[in-house]
């Protein structure tokens, strides 16, 4: 075959084998286009492309814990109000629980995925229904990290002749950490394993750190003045 009959017939076969899109004939037949080169050419009759559906994006909600739930561990349970779709395609409006069980450990920005939850509506995937943990402010912790700390107002007097901390923990114990030290502004006392729990590892916690507020005079008279340079010295 001369050349130039070749050329006509390669123009003539992609004249009638011309589709509308890239995996599409005009008589809906998929194609596979002969990229990789393997004179493979694979078909399906009769078959129509169709994407697959959509799905709809997150809906995310906050979900607030007391330091305590995140502590010890809670359950809670969230009411949502979600459309649903009958076969027909038809929606109602419909209630649900959804039951959340905190863990010891769990930090704020943990996300809990209820995949699908959202609302139903034809041919689209219902999103799915994300908690996102954020914490209660607390009246006595604060957290950091694994760790806890609490801030104690003290006077001078306390902080030069020994201070004691009553404090009931976040489970619901009593603790009393007698401290003799001597307060400065920068001091704070460690006690190790009665921060938060940690994570995946139930025996482990933080640490606690007692932080101290001196309350000093705002005026001292000429014996008070003179009574701590001889505690002192100059």
């Amino acid at each position: 075959m001369t050349s130039h009959i070749k050329a006509a017939v390669d123009a003539i076969f992609a004249e009638s084998f011309r589709f509308n899109s890239p995996n599409q004939n005009t008589r809906g037949t998929e194609f596979s286009n002969d990229i990789h080169g393997d004179g493979i050419v694979r078909s399906s009759e009769k078959s129509v492309v169709v994407s697959a559906p959509g799905k709809d994006p997150a809906i995310k909600h906050t979900l607030y814990c007391s330091l305590e739930e995140l502590y010890q561990g809670a359950t809670k349970r969230v009411k949502i109000t979600r459309q649903v779709a009958d076969r027909s395609g038809l929606t109602r409006e419909t209630e649900e629980i959804l039951t959340i069980d905190t863990k010891p450990g769990w930090k704020k920005g943990t996300e809990i995925t209820f995949e699908e939850k959202g609302n139903e509506r034809p041919n689209v995937t219902p999103a799915d229904v994300v908690f996102i943990v954020d914490e209660k402010p607390h009246s006595e912790f604060t957290r950091d990290g694994n760790d806890l700390i609490v801030t104690r107002r003290i006077s001078v007097t306390e902080a030069f002749t020994g201070y004691t901390v009553h404090l009931i923990t976040l489970d619901g114990r009593n603790l009393t950490l007698p401290i003799n030290d001597v307060i400065h502004p920068n001091y704070q006392k460690v006690v190790p394993n009665e921060g938060m729990p940690i994570l995946g590892e139930p025996s482990k916690r933080g640490i606690l750190k007692i932080k101290f507020d001196i309350r000093f005079p705002t005026r001292i008279n000429v014996l008070q003045k003179a009574g701590i340079r001889r505690l002192f010295g100059p």
